[in-house]
């Protein structure tokens, strides 16, 4: 169970930092301010983040006009699903909440 909530609570959390990143970066853009490098965003999105990092992307309206962001922040979060069900299934992992 703890180690289940552990997982649970780290993709919630790099989730939430990859959605006020780019609210942040956004809010920093507008006023001419140092920016977030692109490769932060994206480094929140490949450690699990790529959830709150697309949401973040389209709510404030950031890096949309980017070909890179539009398709490889959705092309992370398919990778990790994939991933989520190679591990579940071919290799027969188990997470259970007991």
């Amino acid at each position: 169970m703890d180690v289940i909530l552990t997982i649970v609570g780290y993709f919630v959390i790099t989730n939430i930092a990859g959605f006020l990143l780019m609210g942040i970066d956004k809010w920093k853009a507008r006023r001419g301010a140092f920016r977030i490098p692109e490769s932060t965003l994206f480094i929140i999105a490949l450690i699990g983040g790529s959830i709150g990092t697309i949401a973040g992307m389209y709510l404030f309206r950031h890096k949309t006009r980017h070909w890179y962001f539009v398709y490889g922040m959705p092309a992370i979060l398919l990778l990790q699903i994939a991933a989520y069900f190679f591990l579940t299934h071919t290799l027969s992992l188990t997470f259970q909440i007991m």
